[in-house]
């Protein structure tokens, strides 16, 4: 099956990306009621919370990452994902197949 690639955005609002390392696990958890986007994906760590959300701009996205919105439907409420890259505009990661 082919990976699902995302991007983790808005890092900056929350903890920042200095701590994070490779193959790190993240919780992904859509948030239907989120005020600014129906299809937001917030990302959490264990013992943090929240650290980002899966970006959804053409802006955001990097490389070739699904913006939230075309992931949303590929996953059920909550899904976890792994650290891949580390860049300076946002953190790549794939989505774990069950």
């Amino acid at each position: 099956m082919e990976r699902k690639y995302f991007t983790i955005t808005g890092l900056n609002h929350y903890y920042g990306q200095e701590f994070l390392e490779r193959d790190m696990k993240v919780k992904l958890t859509k948030e239907p009621d989120n005020d600014y986007d129906m299809e937001a994906i917030k990302v959490e760590m264990e013992g943090l919370g929240v650290v980002g959300y899966v970006a959804n701009s053409p802006y955001t996205v990097q490389g070739e990452s699904m913006s939230a919105g075309r992931l949303y439907e590929k996953m059920d409420d909550t899904a976890i994902g792994t650290i891949l890259y580390i860049l300076p505009r946002g953190v790549i990661c794939y989505l774990d197949e069950e």
